[in-house]
């Protein structure tokens, strides 16, 4: 792409059709990003969508009105092609991953006030192309023949500079040569305006790092960006008004959601009081399209920029970046079914750094579980109830320990801080740190003990009034928990500024019903019987001998399409069938590395004459094949690895 300099950049003055006044604008305006719908959601658009709902359940605690909105994002060439992939009607393949998005969001208890679709018709297509409009009348628009590189994953055209030895770095693919005449935006005009911008903390951008690697960027120059694509090559996508031979561009279309879900084109009045909007989170691989391009798209439409921009890391699986190839993509709503979605929600807020990368790991994830939710939260609620019930039949009337007081009031502070400052994992640690605390005053006050009624009186109260405050800075994070303690507690599961600003507000009476917040995780006691036919419970899988071994030989077995006959070295030689015959040939194994399960009992294949003496590791892929699971590095057969 050339770089258009000719011209100094022009600042634009803020649209006088939509007033955005102090006084008009209400609502606190929060947006996630919006999940391309060419698959299911998974495990990351689980975390954005839940640290936008922190945000906004937190700014209803401190008395806003706030408008939360989420949606999808259904038009380009990638939605296009995994419908083609999939042989179905694009419209079809799209509507169905909508629905697996808007089920998540409901799995996960957001607290969205809308949900709005690229494809709706009615609110997002006026908008879209009112905006287009807008950028041509400020002459930002021109048509050209244009020849690049195009990569579908990031639906975007690629600078040599944005490659790695010619390949994607975030798809690891060569970009497609795309040769078309578009429409292109100028977005070298708006480099020193976005600068400004970001360097005066009007625009603010967090963690700090993300903000120096946008400055950088701009400073480097920007080119000019096509804006279109020809109907000869995409057909689904948002018309470009006054041209039948082209559609937007993706992310042109895409960005304007955060105007029509708020009614830029058919509410004008709420329009008016949520834009500017306050607030935009979304992952670092999107950050150059909403940082850059759509404030460059704002100035020339005439409309305020984004006030702040807060940017998530990767979330990895047990270490691995996550790959439809290897398979290890974790669909939220089955650890929603499994453990249910307030332990979810608590993992990703408490285990994966707000700013950074982040590990999933169903372990770590159990033991989170066991030691925050069951252990400390869940064990601290019922003491408190049981010695309350036993000693006063409810909350008694009394006055809360100094000490604890104080600590709690250190917390909210803490816990208001870090969320200021993008840091929800050390917010939510805060809470749970004050939590141990009282569980160690318990421990350590021992009321069982207390003979004095007076002072036994202080430290349920204490203990109780530190539960409901608990509670009330948690409900931003784990609303239905919080929700649950406020009704054991006999008060009504209602949150405000109140609640966290005094420690000592909760009243002498009776107490709701009691019920365990988290039962704690125990590994199932049966496992379900596997393909091989073999039973197992957990106690037995620990027993298992699990080796490295060698393959020496292996063979086609005549007439099973799917078993193969390898001989290998686990530290004796043993004989194994296995089911991998459609996914490996017999050349390509001999010499291969592989673990087995070695002290498994025999396995006979009558038909074929042959018995196998152990058991290969594999796991499925999406693909449907097999994928053996070989040491990290290179053991010594019959070396047990864990």
């Amino acid at each position: 792409m050339r770089k258009l300099r000719t011209r100094k950049p022009k600042v634009k003055g803020k649209s006088k059709r939509f007033s955005t006044t102090k006084s008009s604008k209400k609502f606190f305006y929060i947006a996630t990003s919006i999940p391309y719908t060419n698959a299911k959601p998974h495990i990351g658009h689980a975390l954005e969508f839940t640290e936008g709902d922190v945000y906004a359940r937190w700014n209803r605690l401190l008395g806003k009105k706030v408008f939360f909105l989420i949606g999808t994002d259904e038009h380009g060439l990638k939605n296009q092609q995994a419908a083609e992939k999939a042989g179905k009607p694009v419209e079809q393949f799209v509507d169905e991953n909508v629905s697996k998005v808007a089920l998540l969001a409901k799995e996960l208890n957001l607290s969205n006030n809308d949900f709005i679709r690229t494809t709706d018709k009615e609110r997002h297509y006026p908008t879209a192309q009112e905006i287009w409009k807008r950028l041509k009348k400020s002459k930002d628009l021109y048509k050209k023949k244009y020849s690049g590189l195009y990569c579908t994953g990031c639906e975007s055209f690629k600078n040599l500079r944005d490659l790695v030895d010619g390949i994607c770095p975030l798809h690891n693919k060569k970009p497609d040569e795309i040769e078309e005449e578009n429409w292109f935006f100028f977005l070298s005009k708006y480099t020193g305006k976005i600068i400004r911008l970001i360097e005066s903390g009007e625009l603010e951008i967090l963690p700090e790092g993300k903000k120096s690697e946008m400055l950088s960027f701009l400073k480097e120059g920007l080119e000019d960006v096509s804006f279109s694509r020809s109907t000869k090559t995409l057909t689904w996508g948002v018309p470009v008004p006054g041209d039948k031979g082209q559609v937007m561009y993706v992310w042109c279309d895409a960005l304007t959601n955060y105007l029509s879900g708020i009614g830029f084109s058919s509410d004008k009045k709420l329009f008016a009081q949520c834009w500017p909007q306050d607030l935009q989170i979304l992952g670092k691989d999107i950050l150059r399209f909403h940082a850059i391009l759509w404030e460059a798209m704002l100035l020339s439409a005439g409309l305020p920029t984004l006030k702040k921009i807060l940017t998530h890391g990767f979330v990895t699986i047990e270490g691995q970046k996550m790959s439809k190839t290897i398979g290890n993509v974790i669909d939220p709503v089955d650890y929603i079914k499994e453990f249910g979605a307030e332990a979810l929600r608590h993992y990703l807020l408490r285990e994966i750094p707000s700013d950074e990368d982040g590990n999933f790991s169903r372990t770590i994830f159990i033991e989170r579980y066991n030691k925050d939710l069951a252990d400390n939260l869940g064990n601290l609620l019922n003491r408190s109830l049981t010695l309350a019930e036993k000693y006063f039949s409810g909350i008694p009337k009394a006055k809360s320990n100094e000490k604890i007081a104080l600590i709690a009031l250190e917390t909210r502070e803490k816990v208001e801080k870090n969320i200021e400052n993008f840091k929800l994992h050390l917010a939510l640690g805060e809470i749970f740190s004050f939590t141990s605390t009282l569980n160690n005053y318990i421990n350590e006050t021992e009321p069982w003990k207390v003979q004095d009624k007076n002072k036994l009186a202080e430290i349920i109260y204490t203990l109780l009034e530190g539960i409901r405050f608990s509670a009330a800075l948690l409900s931003p994070f784990l609303p239905a928990t919080a929700e649950k303690i406020y009704s054991q507690l006999g008060l009504l599961p209602e949150f405000n500024r109140k609640q966290i600003d005094k420690f000592g507000v909760l009243k002498a009476g009776k107490l709701g019903k009691k019920e365990i917040l988290f039962k704690k995780y125990e590994p199932p006691a049966q496992q379900k019987t596997v393909e091989t036919g073999i039973q197992a419970s957990w106690s037995d899988f620990e027993k298992l001998e699990i080796v490295s071994a060698e393959i020496l030989s292996a063979e086609k077995i005549e007439g099973a399409d799917k078993l193969l006959k390898l001989t290998v070295n686990s530290g004796e030689k043993k004989t194994i069938v296995a089911g991998i015959a459609q996914s490996y040939s017999p050349e390509e194994l001999i010499g291969k590395q592989v673990i087995l399960l070695k002290n498994l009992a025999p396995r006979e294949y009558k038909k074929f004459g042959l018995t196998s003496e152990a058991m290969l590791l594999a796991v499925g892929t999406n693909e449907g094949k097999l994928a053996l699971v070989v040491p990290e590095k290179k053991v010594k057969p019959g070396e047990r690895v864990g």
